[in-house]
């Protein structure tokens, strides 16, 4: 008698695909939250951040058994989510958002020049030193090439860039914790979020929402605070740190596009420098088989 073989796969899982896809499907959805963000600025960040991101984790709930995570992992989950996405909406209140959504862009390089640091058995190269310059270069051609830079300094840009030190740190950091499953992502979001609506509730005054409001925060949840965060879980599971955070480059361009259409303005040549830099380090700091350690399979 034949011994049964164990399935390849289990129900609900993400197919597979090769991990870039994952990651640039994430990328994908952030570069739309910026223009969210700051299309809902007037809504109060601790209470536009619960509910983006409790309604984000809805599509993990029915997966709520594979939630069981250490309480350790758990909080590098609300790290991650709570801090980074807080941050972010007070920065692009109280900076110049073209600004501060560069100074929050920090956060691809960070990833690269941080993965020798927290990972073990990574090294950086040249390629990826050079394909991170070049790609920060292209964010910021793309976002202060055109004349958006407001001059001044604004307070706005520290929290931009604790924003970007926590996604950074919270990517990396996923890697050193016990393996869990990409479904918890949910849990994380769901925690994230009360956490969030219980400040908003004791340091926040009630905001009225409209239907359009509503509209526009189910949008973000779903997307850029829902669906990417398992995207890019699942990229970082399964992908290159160095060769993902690069690849991270066309977040910045591709939100800056956004917000030049959300805004009203012109493009100009900076933006195709910035494409031809940008893609160009996507390009070079993702191809060639640059040492990289055996990554554990998770579920």
């Amino acid at each position: 008698m034949q011994t049964q073989r164990r399935p390849v796969s289990l129900p609900r899982r993400l197919p597979a695909l090769h991990p870039n896809l994952y990651a640039l499907g994430a990328i994908a959805l952030w570069a739309t939250l910026a223009s969210l963000g700051v299309s809902l600025q007037h809504v109060p960040p601790f209470l536009l951040t619960g509910l983006a991101l409790v309604i984000g984790s809805v599509p993990a709930w029915p997966l709520a058994r594979q939630w069981k995570v250490p309480p350790a992992t758990l909080a590098l989950g609300i790290y991650g989510l709570f801090g980074f996405h807080f941050l972010l909406f007070i920065a692009l209140r109280h900076a110049p958002p073209v600004e501060a959504n560069l100074v929050n862009y920090l956060w691809p390089l960070l990833i690269v020049v941080l993965a020798p640091l927290i990972l073990p058995g990574m090294r950086l190269r040249p390629a990826h030193v050079i394909a991170a310059v070049a790609g920060f270069a292209g964010a910021a051609i793309a976002i202060l090439g055109r004349g958006g830079a407001g001059g001044g300094w604004s307070w706005g840009y520290l929290p931009a860039l604790g924003s970007a030190f926590i996604w950074a740190s919270y990517s990396l950091l996923t890697r050193r914790v016990s393996p869990f499953p990409t479904a918890a992502i949910g849990l994380f979001g769901l925690a994230s979020g009360a956490l969030s609506l219980l400040c908003h509730w004791a340091l926040e005054a009630p905001a009225p929402l409209q239907a359009r409001d509503w509209a526009m925060i189910s949008a973000m949840g779903l997307g850029p605070l829902g669906a990417a965060f398992f995207l890019w879980d699942k990229a970082l599971k399964l992908g290159d740190a160095r060769h993902i955070g690069i690849l991270s480059y066309l977040a910045p361009l591709a939100s800056t596009v956004l917000l030049v259409l959300v805004s009203g303005r012109t493009f100009s040549w900076s933006i195709a420098a910035a494409a031809i830099l940008i893609i160009g380090a996507a390009v070079v700091g993702t191809s060639g088989r640059i040492g990289k350690r055996p990554i554990r399979s998770q579920k």
